[in-house]
């Protein structure tokens, strides 16, 4: 009889997860019981429209929000540690030796290169990429010494991924990546988390309204109202240089 195949144990797993901001009348019930897991090197796309809850999800799991009630744990190097409840400390040094973020907007320091914006980040870091590495990754080798009122905005959320990367973090957390850049320059933003996802195996979750874009993940859920509302696996995964909205 055949052995069936062991499955990577999740990095993320929640169970009942609900956020509430507010009481009362007035309250919102951003999450509403929320389970789900993510493996090792996964790709997640968590599609939904605004005010689903996708933030608010990603933000818990990026250890950036706290949850009402309910689990939610990340597994590294073996060991399981608890999210919820977790001290301000242990949170930080979640966020800067594991998490990896990258925003709508950009967030780079100005007066700074593109090299310098992603050394700030590998000065902290333990185990860090050489910036320049990070960044000839996500395809800026050549532009590493152009400030950033000298790169395009695709350019510049390519320096915040390889900001983001240059730590070597366990997971890449990535809120609307493309939400402020046109389909063209978007395409070339996805290009370069889906290399990162490729080439260094980090498990990558993307927030996006855009269905599109859901069809370069490995599995995508889709929100609505603060519930998972569908699941499914993508059985052929399409490039990001293929995708158009």
């Amino acid at each position: 009889m055949d052995t069936p195949p062991t499955l990577p144990a999740p990095v993320f797993s929640a169970r009942g997860l609900t956020k509430v901001y507010g009481a009362g009348d007035t309250a919102v019930h951003a999450l509403r019981g929320v389970n789900l897991d993510i493996v090792q090197g996964e790709f997640v796309v968590l599609l939904g429209a605004s005010g689903s809850g996708k933030s608010t999800l990603l933000n818990i799991l990026g250890g950036l929000d706290s949850a009402t009630s309910g689990s939610a744990c990340w597994t590294h190097a073996g060991q399981t540690h608890e999210l919820i409840g977790a001290g301000d400390a242990e949170l930080t040094r979640y966020r800067r030796e594991h998490v990896g973020f990258v925003f709508q907007f950009y967030n780079l320091i100005p007066s700074l290169t593109a090299r310098e914006n992603v050394a700030l980040v590998t000065d902290l870091a333990t185990d860090p990429m050489r910036p320049e590495d990070a960044l000839a990754l996500v395809g800026l080798g050549e532009r590493m010494n152009h400030f950033v009122s000298q790169l395009s905005g695709g350019e510049q959320q390519r320096v915040a991924i390889a900001r983001a990367i240059a730590k070597n973090p366990a997971v890449l957390l990535c809120d609307e990546p493309t939400g402020a850049l046109d389909c063209a320059t978007g395409v070339m933003v996805l290009q370069a988390i889906e290399q990162v996802n490729h080439t260094l195996g980090t498990t990558t979750v993307v927030i996006t309204h855009n269905a599109p874009i859901a069809e370069m993940a490995d599995r995508v859920l889709r929100l609505a109202d603060g519930r998972i509302v569908e699941e499914r696996a993508n059985p052929h995964k399409v490039a990001a240089a293929s995708l158009a909205w």
